[in-house]
């Protein structure tokens, strides 16, 4: 593992109980950063606040909050939370996610197709309107939204999740352009399939097809996300923002 340096900075994970966001807390958290999880599963931010407290023994224990990222209000009272606990914050990895079912368009629910984009799109927003005002206001800060490479190429029979993640990255670019003067770089990923619990979530012929198009012929793994996201949450990302970085395995062509 490369050293990467995070002393004295102060992050929220959201979707950080589990998969690729509990990697990215565990990354920061080794480059001396102190953590607070977000998450709306109890259970799972319990276990992941004891997993990085036996894996860090010598750091502070993470900060956690259970919250719903859908809602403004939760998302204001875990920010108010946050800063409080940690006296502000610097970094905000937004990672919560759901892929929901893979059905074609025409027969997608459209109640599952506001959860989607309720959750992968509009808590994205939240999140990063809520924390970006601090981070201005001290005139250092880092943003860093988990999107997909669905959203630059569109995945068949996940219309609702390839479209949120389409916006996510739009959202980024033009959050980017706006704060581009104020100190806050905000950037974005897009990983091809990573093997995590979301693949629960989905038919394994839809598992099949993301395999079939990476050219490494193999799911990324955690902890090359987790990487990435760590050196965009650095001083040395100074001169990028608005940015898309993708972590394909190859299959990305533009």
């Amino acid at each position: 593992m490369n050293q990467l340096d995070l002393q004295g900075r102060r992050a929220v994970v959201t979707g950080g109980a589990a998969g690729i966001g509990l990697a990215i807390a565990a990354r920061l958290i080794a480059s001396g950063a102190r953590v607070s999880l977000w998450d709306r599963d109890p259970t799972a931010l319990n276990k992941a606040a004891e997993h990085l407290h036996r894996e860090f023994p010598q750091q502070p224990p993470v900060h956690t909050v259970q919250l719903d990222v859908t809602s403004a209000q939760a998302v204001k009272a875990a920010r108010d939370a946050t800063i409080g606990a940690l006296d502000g914050v610097d970094v905000l990895v937004c990672s919560a996610g759901i892929t929901g079912p893979n059905v074609p368009l025409v027969d997608y629910p459209v109640a599952a197709w506001r959860e989607v984009i309720e959750i992968n799109l509009n808590g994205v927003f939240l999140c990063n309107q809520a924390l970006a005002p601090d981070m201005v206001s001290r005139g250092w800060g880092r943003i860093v939204n988990i999107a997909s490479i669905a959203g630059k190429e569109g995945n068949p029979n996940a219309s609702a999740y390839s479209a949120s993640k389409a916006a996510v990255i739009a959202l980024t670019k033009s959050l980017g352009k706006e704060l581009a003067k104020s100190g806050v770089c905000v950037n974005c990923v897009t990983p091809a399939a990573v093997k995590t619990g979301m693949f629960d979530q989905m038919t394994q012929s839809h598992i099949d097809f993301m395999l079939s198009k990476i050219p490494m012929g193999r799911f990324g793994q955690v902890e090359e996300i987790a990487a990435m996201v760590a050196w965009l949450c650095t001083e040395d990302c100074s001169f990028t923002t608005g940015a898309v970085f993708d972590l394909s395995g190859g299959r990305a062509v533009y």
